[in-house]
């Protein structure tokens, strides 16, 4: 059957999304890292623009507005970049998500659930966006909005796949541990999120000991509260030099988890009769060594930007290798 307009306009723009969806990602650690988040004190705009205030009109405003919140230009240009960039991959998004429907009726192939759902995530995602500035950095929030990324990210290329690789499902033998180290590892994201929410990338600044101990004193209960009421200004975080330990020594653990975990399902893949899979194995290979040496290069040089950022994408990048991998393990084309 000949591609209709629609399937075809689906089938292009995922790609796309999910390129841009990857540089959301990366922007959102970049103006989480620049201490950027508040860099708008409202939302959408900022300080009651949609660009940033030059003009002393809008300079004036902004001071008797946000009197709390004095314009620092760079921090409100990083935040309304990663505004922008959002915005449009809304506007992707729901177009992939028209055009799926649209195509759906000359298709009863064409996917229509998974779309939507992803329609209904980027609306919550622009609403933990809102409730970042809102409340102010509140770290649940944050990392939920990190997580949401990932998975719109996640998303758009699972779909990409399914519609520029389509075949018929059948799984090999490793599908169920494929599918284990994909949570695993978004829960390591998760943890990576609320580590840099705290503030506490670097309560361990030596490697492999923790303050030069195996086991400094860490608290635990502290380090791990979700919600702590409503006002509270996070920029620069709250928590006492115990609590950050706390946080990243699970961060850590959680490491050294997702590391044998993968290496066990790295040996399988890369082992598979079928070269996809082997393939995939291989791009799970490269982002795992890749991420490790990024995170140990960030203890080393005490958290220079330009690495902490591309530790967030070395975690999108190991995401999306293990949904390749998952996605090998499962279709067979041809």
């Amino acid at each position: 059957m000949q591609e209709s307009f629609a399937a075809r306009a689906y089938r292009r723009r995922l790609p796309i999304a999910t390129a841009l969806a990857l540089g959301v990602v990366v922007l959102g650690a970049w103006v989480r890292l620049t201490d950027a988040g508040l860099g708008c004190p409202d939302w959408p705009g900022g300080y009651g623009t949609l660009t940033v205030p030059t003009e002393a009109e809008e300079l004036a405003y902004a001071s008797e507005a946000y009197p709390e919140r004095p314009v620092e230009t760079q921090k409100a240009w990083n935040e309304m970049i990663h505004r922008y960039f959002a915005g449009t991959l809304g506007l992707l998004v729901f177009a992939i998500v028209f055009f799926a429907w649209r195509a759906r009726r000359q298709d009863a192939d064409q996917p229509v659930v998974l779309p939507s759902i992803l329609g209904g995530l980027i609306t919550f995602q622009a609403l933990l966006g809102m409730w970042t500035v809102t409340l102010l950095l509140k770290p649940v929030i944050v990392m939920m909005h990190l997580l949401g990324g990932m998975a719109t990210l996640g998303l758009l290329f699972w779909l990409s796949l399914r519609a520029w690789r389509p075949g018929e499902r059948r799984s090999v033998s490793l599908a169920g541990l494929a599918l284990v180290g994909l949570c695993v590892v978004y829960g390591q994201i998760a943890l990576g999120g609320w580590t840099s929410t705290n503030y506490a990338a670097l309560a361990c600044p030596d490697w492999p000991t923790c303050q030069g101990e195996w086991w400094p004193d860490a608290d635990f209960k502290e380090g791990f509260v979700l919600w702590r009421g409503t006002g509270i200004d996070y920029e620069g975080g709250v928590l006492d030099g115990e609590a950050r330990t706390a946080i990243h020594l699970v961060h850590r653990i959680g490491a050294i988890v997702v590391t044998l975990l993968l290496s066990m399902l790295l040996w399988r893949a890369l082992r598979s009769e079928r070269s996809t899979v082997r393939v995939a194995g291989m791009a799970v290979s490269f982002a795992l060594l890749l991420q490790i040496s990024i995170g140990l290069g960030i203890i080393e040089l005490s958290l220079p930007l330009w690495l902490a950022t591309a530790h967030n994408g070395g975690g999108a990048l190991l995401l999306l290798s293990l949904l390749l991998l998952n996605h090998e393990s499962r279709y067979v084309q041809g």
